[in-house]
């Protein structure tokens, strides 16, 4: 979120992906993807510089995230297929199918 302020002064946040577009005339107007207008005192180039801020704040918290091993993401955990010497097709095993409860 970046903080914004209103002309008459109070302090808001707003959620940079859901705006459509930044107009300067000479207020600045944020216009989100539903069509929601903000006017704000903030100047346009400034308005941008919060979003790249706010982007590079974003990615930076990314990269503190530990790396995780282990199986990737799938929908049903498999075993690597070349760990299983039985398999013949290639195909890997089957999860095996249990009755929903």
């Amino acid at each position: 979120m970046i903080v914004v302020t209103r002309l008459n002064g109070t302090r808001f946040a707003v959620n940079p992906d859901l705006i459509e577009r930044i107009h300067e005339s000479p207020d600045t107007h944020l216009v989100t993807l539903d069509g929601a207008a903000y006017v704000v005192l903030e100047s346009l180039a400034e308005v941008v510089e919060l979003i790249a801020d706010y982007r590079a704040y974003i990615l930076s918290k990314a990269r503190d995230f530990p790396a995780i091993t282990g199986y990737p993401l799938s929908l049903v955990r498999t075993d690597d297929p070349d760990d299983d010497p039985n398999d013949t097709d290639g195909a890997g095993t089957a999860a095996p199918v249990q009755p929903r409860k």
